[in-house]
């Protein structure tokens, strides 16, 4: 009995020497991909003031630990918090505010949805963005003479799907200044029969949008609430926001600051001289949500528009070549004056004329300098003999789902032979050693899960087409997840502290309905994120 008594206490003793460390979170029977470097499988996970303190077996965890809280997720899958490395998250919820175009299947259709819009929300400029002629019966850029007739009086303008061209009303073409004898390097101001069809592609557009009337702070903040809001439900913790005013990058910053705002922002300030000016002797703004360190760059135009800068015609419009939307020389001297800099460049190419001169630009800017990181946003069509640039630390921003969305028409761009270098994904990947994958929201949907079914399928929602398009360049399911998640975060510089579940770092992750690692891929874009956490507070 002594014996026993004296064990019992020794015990005691011990334990009172070593007291667990208490947590204010264990998530436990769990599937958790920690998407360290060896892509590690644990059960268990323990957070403490924000940030993941433990990683590992459950056992171990509550030896060591007691929680405030307990998490049981029943065995479900566990991954870090999402990030998508290219979208508009502003744009995403200032679109709430105007028609919704999307998926419309004629031009009749549009003219419905904008009359009903404007009768349910009067406006003085009727606003809306989401058509794609490529998805209509006859793939033509429609013209306006049937807005002229229902509003002769109001403004209209209608943005395509990719944002990279307007359909706008006589009565806005005359407010912005628009004849039919003018013409604007950069893009197009589409005309037909001698008369304007309306259509704007690229720099012209920028006469309009100087003529919309400018959202209020109230519709700006619900704007970014809006769009938080559908993030979150998403699984998305961190956004990279591709081209943000000062005005709005201060606005957000002060929503995070006084609780109102959680989502992380990497912001990319856009190429104006009032950022640039402004941010790149001010030098990198981080706060635990927002990092400002990276500008934004238009290199051309889009394909779908055909405006995209192409080293030869376009293959369904003869002696078209598409356009620079900043000239060569601009984009050179750019290069220079943020490679003197701490900034981040971020240089949107489609075409592949385009991704060379961006890519040559990087070279000579770059040259003696180390970890820049710049990035190539879309990187869409590049020429075989030019990947080779992407070994030099060059990062490939990629949107998967661009390419299950242009797949039915972009070989009639292209051709046959130079659509082989559209869209390789794996390609790139395997020239840079990594690839940082995003959306484009608002012109492709929000959900991370279609852009990993993209990435790995190859395949549209009707599972066309049946062997996938152009298979040699989908990437596999680890390379996706860690393409969202870790990969996006060193694109970022921000490896040290998100995109994987790992002790030290912050603990943003995400619990999903089923093991998207291992669960059937037609399946993949049904997946669900069922809870979400930023920082150990659990935000869905």
């Amino acid at each position: 009995m002594k014996k026993i008594l004296f064990s019992l206490l020794v015990l005691l003793l011990f334990a009172a020497c070593n007291p667990k460390e208490e947590v204010d979170l264990i998530v436990h029977n769990a599937n958790i991909y920690t998407v360290d470097a060896e892509f590690s499988i644990v059960n268990s996970m323990a957070i403490k003031d924000g940030k993941f303190v433990a990683v590992g077996d459950k056992e171990q965890l509550l030896q060591n630990y007691q929680a405030k809280k307990e998490l049981d997720v029943q065995g479900k899958t566990v991954v870090p918090g999402l990030i998508d490395a290219h979208c508009h998250f502003y744009g995403l919820g200032l679109n709430q505010q105007v028609v919704d175009l999307v998926g419309t299947t004629s031009f009749e259709e549009i003219l419905e949805k904008v009359v009903a819009f404007q009768k349910s929300n009067p406006s003085n400029f009727v606003r809306g963005r989401g058509w794609d002629q490529n998805d209509w019966e006859i793939k033509e850029f429609p013209t306006k003479e049937k807005l002229d007739e229902l509003f002769p009086n109001t403004p209209v303008a209608l943005r395509r799907v990719d944002g990279h061209a307007y359909l706008a009303n006589q009565k806005a073409l005359d407010l912005a200044g628009i004849t039919l004898e003018m013409d604007v390097e950069g893009g197009e101001i589409v005309k037909k029969d001698g008369k304007l069809t309306g259509v704007l592609v690229d720099n012209p557009m920028g006469m309009i949008n100087a003529i919309i009337p400018k959202p209020s702070r109230k519709m700006q903040v619900q704007a970014l609430k809006n769009a938080e809001k559908l993030c979150l439900d998403y699984g998305l913790t961190t956004v990279n926001d591709a081209g943000l005013n000062k005005s709005t990058i201060e606005l957000i910053d002060s929503l995070q600051k006084a609780d109102d705002l959680s989502i992380r922002v990497y912001a990319m300030i856009s190429n104006n001289p009032e950022n640039l000016d402004y941010y790149l002797d001010k030098g990198i703004i981080k706060t635990d949500g927002l990092h400002v360190r990276s500008v934004k760059v238009y290199g051309d135009g889009a394909l779908g528009s055909r405006g995209a800068a192409l080293k030869k015609p376009y293959s369904d419009q003869e002696g078209h070549f598409g356009a620079m939307v900043t000239p060569v020389d601009q984009i050179e001297s750019l290069a220079e004056r943020i490679a003197a800099s701490e900034y981040q460049m971020n240089t949107h190419a489609i075409g592949d004329s385009a991704n060379v001169v961006v890519l040559r630009a990087y070279q000579k800017a770059l040259e003696g300098k180390q970890d820049r990181r710049w990035k190539v946003e879309h990187a869409q069509v590049v020429s075989e003999q030019d990947f080779d640039y992407f070994e030099n630390g060059i990062i490939p921003s990629i949107q998967p789902t661009h390419a299950t969305s242009d797949m039915y028409w972009a070989e009639d761009r292209l051709g046959a032979e130079r659509v082989k270098g559209a869209y390789a994904y794996k390609k790139l990947l395997d020239k840079a050693g990594l690839v940082a994958l995003g959306t484009d929201f608002p012109v492709e949907r929000v959900s991370p899960f279609l852009t990993f079914y993209a990435a790995v399928a190859r395949q549209d929602l009707e599972k066309y087409p049946e062997e996938g398009f152009q298979m040699k360049d989908a990437l596999s399911r680890e390379e996706t997840l860690r393409g969202m998640t870790i990969w996006a975060a060193y694109s970022n510089f921000e490896e040290n502290e998100k995109g994987s579940i790992e002790v030290g770092k912050l603990a943003d992750f995400v619990v999903l309905s089923n093991d998207i690692m291992d669960m059937p891929v037609d399946d993949i874009p049904n997946l669900q994120a069922e809870q979400v956490f930023i920082s150990g507070k659990q935000m869905k």
